[in-house]
């Protein structure tokens, strides 16, 4: 049995579950394809304190009415019969209650929630010992795979680009997240 370490935002859910909410408030027309960078107030140009008195009001909203990604749900379905699932997220602690509702409400199984208020997820990963993580933030898949020499499953985006060491792998949903994961277990016996 593995211990699965998995990013929720953009992960779990859809990366596009921020974009109705954006392009609400904002009076914009944005889709994925135009969220080319992970700091969404260079691509948005709207400066930091705006968008952060935003998202800190509309942050409950957004997350209560996230879609799942394509496939999460099936993939993760599997995997709980088989492997650990502790979700990190850099969701602030006090959501904690509205994020187990979501997973409720969505019929997905955890053994562990940790909302880390941070995107530096290398201490929680470590100290649940994780030997895996998936995650949709570029710089967090490589840290996490320097430091804790585990393989991370970055899911591809607009925003996440750049250029990626071996140990992390890049899919382009969970179908593939999971043929990877397969061949990575039946490899590691």
């Amino acid at each position: 049995m593995k211990r699965f370490g998995i990013d929720i935002d953009g992960t779990v859910t859809s990366p596009e579950s921020l974009l109705p909410h954006i392009n609400d408030f904002f009076n914009l027309n944005l889709s994925l394809n135009d969220i080319t960078q992970y700091e969404l107030t260079k691509v948005l140009d709207i400066s930091p304190e705006v968008f952060g008195n935003w998202f800190k009001e509309a942050e409950p909203l957004i997350y209560k009415q996230s879609p799942l990604a394509s496939g999460a749900k099936k993939i993760l379905d599997d995997w709980k019969e088989h492997h650990e699932l502790y979700f990190i997220s850099a969701r602030p602690s006090e959501l904690l209650q509205l994020t187990k509702e979501w997973f409720d409400a969505k019929d997905l199984m955890y053994h562990h929630i940790e909302l880390i208020g941070s995107h530096n997820k290398i201490a929680t990963a470590q100290k649940h010992d994780v030997d895996i993580f998936f995650e949709d933030k570029h710089d967090n898949a490589v840290m996490i795979n320097e430091e804790l020499n585990i393989p991370v499953i970055l899911f591809n985006t607009p925003y996440n680009q750049t250029a990626i060491p071996e140990g992390v792998i890049r899919v382009n949903d969970w179908m593939e997240a999971n043929h990877w994961v397969q061949n990575w277990l039946r490899n590691s016996k």
